[in-house]
């Protein structure tokens, strides 16, 4: 079987609380990123990281800077999450441009309070955006990766990028390959749609501002046959695969799973590619 590069996949935190297809449907150790939409307390978000580990996977809670209210509030959710849930890895990023934002402007900001550290976090994934941003520019999303790069040069956190997702291998695969070059050394795990309805995807794609991928996504919707069997994701995986595996010494060192068609179909179709041995 041709090698394949790991995977990582995320669900909402009432499918991490309820969802019963969860117990083995990952193999052990799988990094399961637990979202925050804004509508969940800080209680159900826990509850979800704890089942998750209580199942034998690495939770990983999103934290959005914009959202999160106050620095106690901040405070409060690392020692619940750590305290309670035994969480060592997290995913920090801006949580979109709100209107009322709390205490905290940008990802920069939450990671100065030097909290993540104080409280245990080993691990950390931070935004990236291979398309672009719809709340800022190319230069500004650099400049953002830059800092996080200095951080990571100053903290005992192993820090890495978690990307948007999209439909433009090539385009990705330069991206992330690119970024060593503009002074960013950190591992990237470029961001994919696992299996979906090509309208699910268009939909999503819209929600999240992915130009590129909107473009894409419509061109090929006007197939009568692709909108039938819908999105096949090993066309936007396999040749990124491929480049990572040949490339010496790489950036891009997993692919990170938005199972837009459903949690388990996506595993299965991980398993059934030979991501996922289980």
């Amino acid at each position: 079987m041709t090698q394949k590069i790991a995977a990582s996949i995320e669900i909402s935190p009432k499918q991490a609380v309820e969802n019963e297809d969860l117990p083995g449907l990952f193999p052990a150790g799988t990094r399961v990123y637990i979202t925050d939409v804004g509508t969940d307390p800080a209680e159900t978000l826990t509850a979800g990281a704890k089942r998750i580990k209580d199942l034998g996977y690495t939770a990983v809670p999103h934290f959005a800077s914009r959202r999160l209210t106050t620095k106690a509030a901040l405070e409060e959710r690392i020692k619940m999450m750590t305290g309670e849930a035994g969480v060592t890895d997290v995913l920090v990023i801006g949580g979109g441009l709100e209107k009322e934002a709390g205490d905290f402007a940008s990802t920069m900001e939450v990671l100065e309070t030097g909290l993540f550290d104080q409280y245990g976090i080993t691990h950390m994934g931070v935004a990236g955006h291979p398309e672009g941003s719809p709340d800022f520019n190319d230069d500004v999303a650099l400049e953002a990766l830059k800092l996080k790069q200095a951080f990571s040069e100053r903290t005992n956190i192993d820090m890495r990028i978690v990307t948007q997702f999209g439909f433009a291998a090539e385009n990705f695969t330069k991206w992330a390959e690119g970024l060593s070059g503009q002074g960013v050394n950190l591992p990237v795990h470029l961001g994919v749609a696992g299996p979906a309805k090509l309208t699910t995807l268009i939909k999503f794609a819209a929600m999240c501002g992915v130009g590129n991928s909107i473009s894409f996504l419509k061109k090929r919707a006007g197939s009568v046959m692709t909108m039938v069997a819908g999105f096949d994701p090993n066309e936007i995986v396999d040749p990124i695969e491929k480049s990572a595996l040949v490339t010496p010494h790489s950036a891009i060192k997993q692919i990170h799973v938005f199972p837009f068609g459903g949690v388990k179909k996506s595993a299965e179709w991980l398993t059934e590619r030979g991501t996922w041995t289980v």
